[in-house]
């Protein structure tokens, strides 16, 4: 039995998605807080067990039966390591033989810009000592996420962005789950760390070039100053917070944090991942 967390998130989904084409739904369950908005998974045949990262008896009922555990990372931010913590420690009661996390691809965790990030650091730091055979899915960050940086109108906006020549192996997300199913599906041998990336890596100038290209519109990117993307967030009406949030995810880009290119995601899809154009193609919905 799989028990998947965050069942109803993207990547969730598109992870349960695959595993219900390699395995019976008879083997996977999922853990997640509202039963009423996990039907279709349960209509498939798929084991609803409900409960939260918050509640660790609940965390003890889901694992009942359980050999292997995909944990995904919670969404609240300034309490997730306590919760991916309860997580790991009630697999490690119930006996589960394996537990997977979902973390991030960054090369330096000391200099990384971006500190939202460092929970998954110290989410890897307990599962490593929790005493669980684990694999790590270190992910790059997402192709789908590119529209949320540069906007669903950058055709007529253009993009302003302090990347720099920051560069990223891009990877759509639909592809990471196909991956990360293949690992929960097969029978043993997985490695501690997968380092989850497209197959080259691109810079926004180079997104704006397929865009263009693909659209048949100019599309430019200029290299932002920091400071002054910062106060065009500001005058949009985002918080500090998330202005913050964007800005370190950015700054980590044009320092290079992302700028590193692994064979595993090729080697778990059997295939050369989606390209930059043929991602931008699919989610601009451009022919």
């Amino acid at each position: 039995m799989i028990l998947m967390t965050g069942a109803t998130g993207h990547l969730g989904s598109a992870t349960i998605e695959f595993l219900l084409q390699k395995l019976p739904a008879s083997q996977i369950a999922a853990l997640v807080r509202d039963a009423s908005k996990a039907a279709s998974l349960q209509a498939k045949g798929v084991d609803l067990r409900v409960g939260s990262y918050d509640d660790p008896a609940a965390l003890d009922q889901a694992m009942r039966g359980v050999e292997k555990v995909l944990l995904i990372a919670g969404t609240d931010e300034d309490h997730r390591v306590q919760q991916h913590q309860n997580v790991a420690d009630a697999a490690r009661k119930a006996g589960v033989q394996w537990l997977g996390y979902i973390s991030r691809t960054l090369k330096n965790r000391a200099t990384m810009a971006n500190q939202l990030m460092e929970g998954h650091f110290q989410t890897e730091d307990y599962i490593k000592a929790n005493g669980l055979a684990y694999s790590l899915f270190r992910n790059v960050l997402y192709l789908d996420a590119v529209p949320q940086f540069v906007g669903l109108n950058v055709l007529d906006t253009g993009m302003y962005l302090p990347a720099g020549v920051g560069k990223v192996p891009f990877a759509l997300r639909r592809e990471m789950g196909e991956a990360i199913a293949t690992v929960l599906a097969a029978g043993g041998g997985a490695k501690p760390v997968y380092q989850l990336t497209g197959s080259a890596s691109y810079s926004f100038a180079d997104v704006a070039a397929v865009l263009t290209e693909l659209s048949g519109q100019t599309v430019k990117y200029t290299a932002a100053e920091l400071p002054a993307f910062a106060q065009s967030l500001q005058a949009r009406g985002l918080p500090d917070l998330v202005v913050q949030r964007i800005a370190g995810f950015l700054a980590d880009i044009k320092n290079g944090q992302e700028d590193e290119v692994s064979p595993d995601l090729e080697r778990l899809l059997g295939r050369k991942p989606a390209t930059l154009r043929e991602g931008l193609k699919e989610l601009y919905q451009l022919r």
